[in-house]
């Protein structure tokens, strides 16, 4: 439901409710506020101290580290805590674009998870509140965009964590582990074959199998393709020697990586350099799905 709603609002604008923040808020041990009646949106995120929110049959705790967004016609409420002073930070703010089916909205969302950028958001927003340096309003409209986009797109999950695998067979997703571990460093070097079918946990001839029905190429074809398509960030943005990229992309030299770029590519990675990106051979990663694997694999 979250990749609809993020879909839904691609194009909408969000302007600040007057006088209703960014700002931050501070209540006594046990305080309370509502019912009310939600006439705006509002993120709402704890800085110190916990709460209770109230919401028709739903109770949620909020600690620091969670974002509550309210929906313009809730009736809630919260609570405080009882024990010590609670600091929470708040800003309400309108939707306008297409009409929202903000029923299927996510209520709260963790702020602490990378590459998740929300808390660096929220840090902002309360920096432009409280700063107010020249054109703050939009500004702080347009981070406030940027967060509720964020907000509504499914959880980022890092690499290899077993999530955003797209569907790929398990014994890929194994063996990707093995290749994970020896790029480590930033060198894309060849894997045995006997190795990547030993982290997978299965013979060498059923994890050509896997690999073939999904991508129609082996293994070691497809990890190949993987260390070529390293190169083109290389090629384009960088003085590096073909030599240096070679090795960086586990080729024993020069020759080896122009003869097997030249086959992959249908060029040489000289004319590749020269060739400006939108002009240049598609990467071999896009129309055999092999993009897929990048994601399980860490970054050069």
């Amino acid at each position: 439901m979250a990749v609809t709603a993020e879909v839904a609002v691609a194009g909408f604008g969000v302007g600040l409710a007057p006088r209703l923040g960014p700002a931050v808020a501070d209540y006594p041990p046990g305080s309370t506020f509502g019912p009310r009646d939600a006439r705006t949106y509002e993120f709402v995120w704890l800085l110190s101290g916990s709460a209770t929110w109230r919401w028709d049959d739903l109770q949620v705790p909020l600690t620091p580290g969670t974002l509550l967004l309210v929906r313009p016609g809730m009736r809630d409420a919260f609570r405080w805590d009882p024990r010590r002073p609670t600091r929470h930070a708040y800003v309400h703010f309108t939707l306008a674009g297409p009409p929202f089916d903000d029923a299927a909205w996510p209520v709260v969302r963790e702020l602490g998870g990378r590459p998740d950028p929300m808390g660096a958001l929220c840090q902002y927003l309360l920096w432009l509140g409280a700063a107010c340096p020249p054109g703050w309003h939009d500004r702080a409209a347009e981070t406030l965009r940027l967060l509720v986009l964020t907000f509504l797109a499914p959880p980022a999950e890092p690499a290899g964590s077993g999530a955003g695998d797209g569907g790929l067979p398990a014994p890929v997703v194994a063996a990707m582990s093995a290749v994970r571990t020896a790029w480590a460093d930033g060198v894309a070097r060849p894997v045995p074959l006997e190795r990547l079918a030993a982290a997978a946990g299965v013979s060498v001839s059923t994890l050509c199998r896997a690999f073939r029905r999904r991508f129609g190429v082996g293994p070691v074809a497809a990890l190949e393709r993987l260390r070529l398509a390293r190169s083109e960030p290389l090629l384009w943005m960088s003085n590096l020697s073909l030599q240096a990229i070679a090795v960086q992309c586990g080729f024993a030299d020069a020759y080896h990586f122009s003869r097997r770029f030249r086959a992959v590519y249908g060029v040489a990675p000289s004319a590749f350099r020269a060739t400006a990106p939108q002009a240049a051979p598609p990467s071999p990663l896009a129309a055999s799905g092999l993009a897929a694997l990048e994601q399980l694999t860490p970054a050069p």
